[in-house]
């Protein structure tokens, strides 16, 4: 019996045009109804999840920033933020990634210093609370994750900048083909579902999750139903038990519609 559904936004439970399943409403009413919790697992900001699912939000749990926040409620429930002494070093670094800007997301707001109008478009894609500040360093907010949004490649170009000085000290991850997530080392998807499992007594087999990228590989490996999409990259794929249709065929929706 399954209790607990956790699922990517991006690239799994959202189309192409960033928007839900047409039903999605009525197969979470239904969800509702067996006492299954949804969870809403991404590197988007809780303000962000938060409007998405503005109809049903006080019955979502929500994983945000990639995992360094779990709300439910309106509760907080778990809280991992950056250790302070990394966040200049960071900044310095992702400053100088050629074709790249910089988020700094805070607990209370994501900060940015650029108003490229490109960069601003894809930082209102995915916080829907953000300031444009002078500059990232004088911010006082505890740091949940440092993005950067990278017009190149992430996984080519800012992904190199942090590796391999950084990749044994802190959670440096791909998100998305712009997105690289940079986090405490033990800050992931995957602690923070391990931390609901234990927090709501439910187990390693009636957990179903669904991602597509690398910052769903912590997702895919806390449960046995772990579903990859079928427009997942091709090495996530690999850590997951099962296939899901792509988030354009509303894979997630087909699924959770067979479980129901």
């Amino acid at each position: 019996m399954i209790k607990l559904i956790a699922t990517d936004m991006d690239g799994t439970l959202l189309n192409e045009q960033g928007l839900l399943p047409a039903d999605f409403l009525t197969t979470f009413s239904r969800l509702k109804e067996k006492n299954i919790i949804f969870a809403a697992a991404s590197g988007r900001q809780y303000f962000s999840l938060q409007k998405t699912f503005s109809a049903v939000a006080e019955d979502v749990l929500f994983i945000a920033e990639n995992g360094t926040l779990v709300m439910y409620k309106e509760e907080e429930l778990y809280f991992h933020p950056l250790e302070k002494e990394h966040v200049p070093e960071l900044l310095s670094i992702a400053k100088n990634v050629n074709n790249a800007y910089t988020v700094l997301c805070g607990k209370r707001s994501a900060y940015i210093e650029s108003t490229d109008q490109r960069f601003v478009d894809e930082v209102e894609k995915y916080y829907a609370k953000y300031e444009v500040v002078d500059s990232l360093l004088d911010v006082q907010d505890d740091v949940l994750k440092i993005s950067i949004c990278d017009f190149t490649d992430a996984e080519k170009n800012a992904n190199v900048a942090f590796h391999p000085g950084y990749a044994d000290k802190l959670q440096v991850t791909v998100s998305g083909k712009m997105w690289l997530d940079i986090t405490h080392k033990t800050a992931s998807k995957g602690t923070a579902i391990q931390y609901i499992q234990e927090k709501f007594d439910i187990s390693f087999e009636q957990t179903m999750v669904f991602g597509d990228y690398f910052n769903d590989v912590t997702l895919l490996q806390n449960a046995f139903h772990s579903y990859a999409m079928e427009n997942a990259h091709p090495e996530v794929k690999k850590h997951a038990r099962f296939h899901a249709p792509s988030n354009d065929d509303e894979g997630v929706m087909q699924i959770i519609k067979q479980l129901l």
